[in-house]
């Protein structure tokens, strides 16, 4: 069998938005869960000048997570980031890449991202054919919604609402996290929760499917990813409820010298389509007011009962002889 050859898959979209703009977007990888279907959740682990090191989350299908660290050099001056993934994924070796926004007379600007890969020696071809195909069609789909990011930056501004919601809890994280993390047992404990079907795939990943009922009534069932670490629990939905075009989130647990301040995040753009489904007529300022309300009281319920929770098991510890 002769020795597979490195490959190289390189896409490119014209944007209609200047180059500072695109490269912006591309360099800010902290909005991707919000902007890329694929990618669930990234922490920028390490960070300076012209270099930076961030953990990625993407979702593959419908139930697997893939995830890697990208080490990534910036040049600001020629607009392009040089990126080595690790580890590589799929048939290869080394596999890193560039990104590049050009700047065109008409004002717009061109995104290319360019993959390269090394397969292992022993890599059957028709693995590294389909591997390349696979990089291809995800780079063309990426740089699509990159694209249209850059090009609605001013209506996105509208169109996505963020705000988080904290409590304050005396007990520990441990048992603040331990009920939010126990997503299976949330139909016997929140009221909005009808039915919900969860997998973990592996350790720290979960999928689920939820239905829900909102304040004003409206069911809905919604498909969400969730990686779990220390002191956070992350999320992403993969299937909507109508309203939206993209939904991510997080619980945040922060210890002090008193117990735990719990926070809810949520980020959410609107799907502007789908208005009419709120009210005849309604805008995006409606929805705007009814999502900080109907997501907010949720979210604050399931903290109310975190906080429940922990503080009856900081209790009954107290109470143990041998504790003060």
């Amino acid at each position: 069998m002769s020795k597979p050859e490195d490959q190289v898959v390189e896409r490119s979209v014209v944007v209609d938005a200047p180059a500072h703009d695109v490269f912006d977007l591309v360099t800010d990888v902290t909005r991707w869960p919000q902007l890329l279907t694929a990618v669930a959740h990234v922490e920028r682990t390490e960070r300076c000048d012209d270099a930076d090191e961030v953990r990625i989350w993407a979702v593959r299908g419908t139930d697997r997570v893939a995830t890697w660290t990208s080490y990534r050099t910036l040049n600001r001056a020629a607009r392009t980031i040089s990126f080595r993934n690790d580890p590589p994924a799929g048939p290869a070796v080394e596999s890193g890449g560039t990104w590049e926004v050009t700047e065109r007379p008409e004002g717009d600007s061109v995104l290319t991202v360019r993959h390269h890969f090394r397969p292992a020696e022993s890599a059957d071809p028709a693995e590294v054919e389909a591997f390349a195909a696979g990089v291809a069609e995800h780079s063309g789909a990426q740089l699509k919604e990159l694209a249209h990011a850059a090009e609605h930056r001013a209506e996105l501004e509208q169109l996505i609402i963020s705000f988080e919601d904290p409590l304050f809890i005396a007990g520990s994280v441990e048992d603040a996290y331990e009920l939010l993390h126990r997503a299976e047992e949330w139909p016997d404990r929140f009221p909005h929760v009808t039915g919900i079907d969860v997998t973990e795939p592996e350790p720290g990943i979960q999928f689920f499917d939820m239905d829900t009922v909102t304040p004003d009534g409206r069911a809905h069932t919604t498909r969400s990813v969730r990686v779990c670490m220390p002191g956070k629990i992350v999320y992403k939905q993969i299937r909507l409820a109508p309203l939206l075009t993209a939904h991510t989130g997080h619980w945040l647990f922060t210890p002090t010298p008193e117990g735990v301040i719990a926070g809810a995040r949520h980020t959410a753009t609107i799907n502007p389509a789908n208005l009419h489904l709120l009210a005849p007529g309604a805008t995006v300022q409606d929805a705007r007011r009814y999502l900080r309300k109907v997501l907010s009281a949720n979210s604050v319920s399931n903290l109310r009962f975190a906080k429940e929770y922990a503080e009856e098991r900081a209790e009954r510890a107290a109470r143990e002889p041998g504790r003060a």
